[in-house]
């Protein structure tokens, strides 16, 4: 496989990873924006830009864009995140050039017609009606806002009913000018492609695009805090955290193989002790988020209302065991768990991409596997020990519960056991 970068004048950057073997490909524009650039009179609006992109544009009404790429096969999707946002296609090898041409039109010439848009506010509406009703999405949605309060990055990125319902035309119109500019948007492929073809499409559909100029997002501040909600279903739903490491930052990929070790699976510590051990609950597992200047490390677990009060102490007693018995074997086996994951990645051109086109928008360049395997494997049992007491030493606690919490541990004891 070979990658190749060009940037156009514009700023844009063109990614392609040859798949010649391939006989199909998958590609994608990828915008560093997302629900952490919103205003506060914008929150959701960038779920909802995701949206609206596929309902019409000034030569395709939202029936022929889902039509055009369907009569050859293939198949469009977006995704919005925290801090970027993607449109993607995948499409037979032949068809590159079509993918192309939607994904660009979709994002220089859609109308968002009011009458569109009023259908897809309810239709959000409804989204966000159903991630309330799951407790499993909604408790995260509480616990960024614990971990983030009154911040951009602490809010939900679906937006709240108000919100979504208060945004029109021009709003939409006014957010993706300020945000979708060159310097902040990618367009990767990966199988079967031609850098060169993919160069000039990019360099004729996006020609008018302005090049800089969209501002920095609010920095984030962890500050911590707690949200329960006592609600009638059956299984209480916690999440436990903690300040982690932002994704440039020294520690970045010591909190990735701590949070493996601790929670990545079923020979993790808390799987062992937590169910296998002591059948406290169903799913338990730890999880690192890395954002640009923040990150958080956390715990998730789903249990019985009768197994509350023995849950959390017998998490922190792992988390705090974690800050001096690891061992280099436990560390070996999750380098190579990651080096697996990332050699299984490359067998998948949607993957692929989706990998090159991060690790632009993250690091500005993308990462060759052997300097990712390199940085992993410098990691050492020393170096993980080390960062668990950086994170779990803080008392500074992120804390969200859904269900029969009742008997949840006070939040201020929860801390204390952090800190002792």
């Amino acid at each position: 496989m070979s990658v190749r970068s060009t940037t156009l004048p514009n700023g844009m950057t063109v990614l392609t990873d040859d798949m010649a073997h391939l006989e199909s490909a998958s590609l994608g524009i990828w915008v560093k924006s997302g629900s952490r650039s919103e205003t506060n009179a914008e929150h959701g609006i960038s779920h909802m830009l995701e949206h609206m992109a596929f309902k019409g544009t000034a030569t395709r009404n939202s029936l022929e864009i889902a039509e055009t790429i369907e009569n050859v096969g293939g198949d469009l999707n977006a995704a919005t995140s925290v801090e970027h946002t993607g449109y993607f296609a995948r499409v037979l090898k032949d068809d590159v050039a079509l993918a192309g041409d939607i994904l660009s039109d979709i994002l220089q010439n859609s109308l968002f017609d009011q009458v569109e848009l009023d259908r897809e506010q309810q239709v959000i509406v409804q989204e966000i009606g159903a991630a309330r009703d799951n407790p499993d999405d909604h408790v995260f949605d509480l616990f960024q806002s614990a971990a983030y309060p009154d911040q951009p990055i602490g809010r939900s990125i679906l937006g709240t009913v108000d919100s979504v319902r208060s945004f029109g035309p021009d709003s939409i119109r006014a957010y993706m000018d300020r945000n979708y500019v060159g310097d902040r948007m990618v367009i990767c492929a990966a199988g079967n492609v031609d850098h060169d073809a993919l160069v000039d499409i990019a360099g004729e559909r996006f020609r008018d695009l302005k090049p800089s100029g969209a501002p920095e997002p609010v920095k984030a501040q962890y500050v911590g805090g707690e949200e329960r909600l006592l609600s009638d279903h059956e299984q209480a739903h916690i999440v436990l955290g903690l300040e982690g490491r932002a994704y440039n930052s020294d520690g970045f990929y010591a909190a990735q193989i701590l949070a493996s070790i601790l929670g990545g699976g079923m020979s993790s510590r808390l799987f062992q002790e937590v169910r296998e051990k002591r059948g406290l609950c169903y799913s338990v597992y730890a999880f690192h988020w890395a954002f640009a200047d923040s990150g958080i490390f956390g715990v998730a677990a789903s249990t019985g209302e009768d197994e509350v009060t023995d849950l959390l102490p017998v998490v922190l007693e792992e988390l705090h065991k974690a800050t001096e018995t690891i061992s280099d074997e436990e560390v070996i086996r999750v380098r190579n768990q990651i080096r697996a994951g990332l050699l299984m990645s490359l067998e998948s051109p949607s993957s692929r991409a989706g990998q090159l086109a991060r690790q632009q928008i993250l690091w500005g360049r993308p990462i060759p596997l052997l300097e990712t395997v390199e940085r992993i494997n410098r990691i050492t049992a020393d170096r993980v020990k080390l960062i668990a007491r950086q994170i779990f030493d803080t008392g500074k606690v992120s804390l969200a519960g859904i269900g029969p919490v009742a008997k949840l541990p006070d939040y201020q004891s929860i801390a204390a056991q952090l800190k002792n």
